[in-house]
């Protein structure tokens, strides 16, 4: 793992830049003497300068807080709903390729027809019938997610199922949850892990996406989509605005999507 995350030069580059990412959504808005939704009014769509950094949006509140404390929510939003799709996704997948047959068939179809479904219209759906709330946006985030997780670990269960070790405990009279529990997930988790990392990025660009049409994060509170979206209507004019919160969610998910590949080769070459 150690080697995987650490062994080449982009690879070090890119776990510092999560890390001052995160330290930076952590401790930034603390630090900053500007609270992320306090207006300056003598700054109002201000460019950047050495009283505001990132300079400021069209009602005069600092970019930079702001920027930091979408990095936040945004990379909370993430991890939960990544947390989400694993507490979904192994349990369903690794039951679905232990039973195997009718069992096995049943369960996969649900994932494909939940494939068929269109992700931005299960989210109206959801938006309709729940209202908007952050809650609201794990759950939808989380229950997509896990989808792709789900066929992985069926496939890693698939083939440890006829090792020596679960056929021993068979032979002991373990029960299927007792074969699962003890045996399956435990051999399994290691993969199942490192594919979950690739979600993490691809559940932030869809929280982006989300917030950028209206349908995720809503005022007063902030993310990278919420941010872009209101770059992106001033990009003529206050073209800061969008270029700070783009860059760094930019920049995070290219780290995201290096370690995470990084960690997929590692597992495939043992």
């Amino acid at each position: 793992m150690r080697e995987a995350l650490l062994g080449t030069p982009l690879a070090r580059v890119c776990c510092t830049v999560l890390a001052l990412v995160v330290l930076a959504a952590t401790a930034g808005p603390w630090l900053s003497p500007w609270d992320f939704d306090a207006v300056d009014w003598d700054a109002i769509d201000a460019a950047p300068s050495a009283a505001h950094w990132f300079g400021t949006d069209g009602v005069g509140r600092d970019l930079l807080v702001r920027t930091l404390t979408g990095a936040r929510l945004s990379i909370v939003i993430a991890l939960a709903a990544t947390l989400v799709s694993c507490l979904i996704g192994i349990p369903w997948g690794a039951t679905a390729g232990y039973l195997g047959g009718a069992a096995d068939m049943a369960m996969m179809r649900v994932v494909d027809g939940l494939y068929a479904l269109p992700f931005i219209l299960l989210v109206i759906l959801l938006v309709v019938l729940f209202g908007r709330n952050i809650v609201l946006l794990f759950a939808a985030l989380g229950a997509v997610s896990w989808l792709d997780l789900a066929r992985i670990v069926r496939g890693q269960t698939l083939a440890a199922k006829n090792e020596a070790y679960v056929e021993a405990a068979r032979a002991l009279g373990v029960g299927t949850p007792g074969i699962l529990r003890f045996h399956i997930v435990p051999n399994i988790i290691g993969p199942a892990l490192v594919y979950a990392t690739l979600t993490v990025p691809g559940v932030i660009i869809a929280e982006s996406f989300l917030s950028f049409l209206g349908l995720g994060v809503q005022e007063p509170q902030t993310s990278w989509g919420v941010l872009i979206a209101d770059g992106a209507r001033e990009m003529r004019s206050s073209p800061w605005q969008l270029a700070f919160p783009a860059t760094m969610l930019a920049v995070t998910l290219f780290a995201l999507n290096v370690l995470g590949d990084r960690l997929r080769d590692a597992l495939d070459r043992r």
